[in-house]
């Protein structure tokens, strides 16, 4: 089969269906593993690590990209299997029992797809966006104590040329503190900012700070925020934390289908290896969503 054909065919669409849905089901083994570190006690700087780790290896930036792809590929392909089906079948049948023959899951698949769509979405915006852009993206904070007098220094990440850079009491870098480097180092030091992280030279763009950016606090301050959502919904932290519960519901629903149905549609189904499928399926649908659930009520209810 041409490789054309096998990306516009029925089949061939269940195929990258499949194939990019088991995928991602890694991609959420792999995150939730390392989202768990947030339920250990004193985890900041080991959490910190682990985000640093991801978004500076090489290795982990392909997945990165391997996953954005697959989720694409994976909501377009799942828009065109649900345009087709329907097309197929323009009239329904004069009598149907739809929940004597398919579960609840199997024939909302589309409606569950969209959903989680959304939530990745919103949470792409509320911690991807917010690290990669947002002026007031938090960075790891050391405390000192010299003579009584506590210093507060923002820590460099591993690329940056000094491991510290004093920051001032609320642990910002603000356009005041660099222009006082400057009186007190005669003009040697003239800095400017050039994104949320690093502190360059106006003359000629050398580099002589990246902080480390602190996504534990973020996360914190996100599930923690006792701000008016759109200035109208108080707790809004609370209201985030219960979005992303509800979301975990209906990813286990999305997940109690399309698990087993992906080995269906690949075509490794037999009667001795579909019913362990089918539980190893439905375990991880449960497992899975519930323990990431977990983690935004911890932090609401107890950090």
């Amino acid at each position: 089969m041409a490789k054309s054909a096998l990306l516009k065919s029925s089949i061939g669409k269940k195929y990258w269906m499949a194939l990019t849905g088991l995928f991602l089901c890694l991609f959420l083994a792999g995150h939730l593993a390392g989202n768990l570190q947030l339920l250990l006690p004193n985890s900041k700087a080991q959490f910190n690590e682990y985000a640093l780790f991801m978004t500076t290896n090489p290795a982990v930036k392909i997945l990165s990209y391997l996953t954005y792809i697959s989720i694409l590929f994976h909501i377009v392909d799942g828009i065109l299997l649900t345009i087709q089906n329907r097309k197929a079948r323009p009239v329904g049948y004069a009598k149907s029992n739809p929940s004597a023959n398919s579960s609840f899951a199997s024939r909302n698949m589309a409606v569950l797809g969209t959903l989680v769509m959304v939530f990745i979405a919103t949470h792409m915006i509320n911690f991807w966006a917010k690290m990669h852009f947002d002026e007031n993206m938090p960075i790891v904070i050391k405390e000192t104590e010299n003579r009584g007098n506590v210093i507060k220094q923002a820590v460099g990440s591993k690329d940056s040329p000094y491991p510290f850079f004093t920051v001032d009491e609320k642990g910002a870098i603000t356009e005041e503190l660099l222009n006082n480097i400057k009186i007190q180092s005669n003009g040697q030091y003239d800095l400017e900012k050039k994104d949320v992280t690093t502190i360059v030279q106006k003359k000629d763009g050398e580099v002589v700070f990246i902080a480390q950016k602190d996504l534990y606090q973020l996360t914190i301050d996100f599930f923690k925020s006792k701000n008016k959502l759109f200035g109208v919904i108080p707790n809004e932290g609370l209201f985030f934390t219960l979005f992303y519960v509800l979301s975990m519901f209906v990813l286990a629903f999305h997940l109690w289908h399309g698990f087993h149905s992906a080995f269906q549609s690949l075509g490794l189904s037999n009667p001795k290896w579909t019913p362990r499928i089918k539980f190893v399926g439905k375990a991880f649908a449960v497992v899975v969503p519930l323990l990431f659930a977990i983690i935004p009520l911890y932090i609401h209810f107890t950090k």
